[in-house]
């Protein structure tokens, strides 16, 4: 196996471990904002080998892998006085604790941006139906 291989292949799982995939990206609705974070493990080995009978026999290897676990999840709310609160997935507690917190903010978010949709759609329907009543005579 060559120097460039082994270089390659770690470079590709060196970027699986970028910070911006241990924090995600930040969901917006409404003056609150969800971050969600993860773990990352990540393993690598690789081996090469000649025979010692003198023979050309050569052989080589590499293996690697990730693995992506979330773990909680950073609530910014502006208009609450506890502005910032972390929202474990993994805690003493039992997991439906944690699961219910997340399911709740999360079908929170879900409808506000349901409602800002059908907003969106109203004010749509409107300048169109405005620009049929300016064209047609």
């Amino acid at each position: 196996m060559s120097e460039d291989n082994v270089k390659a292949t770690l470079d590709g799982l060196l970027k699986v471990i970028q910070t911006d995939n241990v924090i995600g990206e930040p969901i917006e609705s409404n003056g609150k904002t969800l971050i969600p974070i993860t773990r990352i493990g990540l393993g690598y080995a690789s081996a090469q080998g000649q025979s010692k009978s003198g023979r050309s026999a050569q052989g080589t290897g590499a293996g690697g892998g990730a693995a992506v676990e979330p773990i909680a999840f950073v609530v910014i709310d502006e208009k609450a006085e506890e502005q910032i609160k972390v929202v474990p997935l993994k805690s003493q507690e039992p997991l439906n604790t944690a699961i219910s917190e997340i399911s709740e903010l999360a079908l929170e978010f879900l409808n506000e941006w349901r409602e800002r949709q059908r907003k969106n759609e109203e004010k749509r329907e409107e300048m169109r139906k405005g620009l049929e009543d300016i064209v047609s005579p």
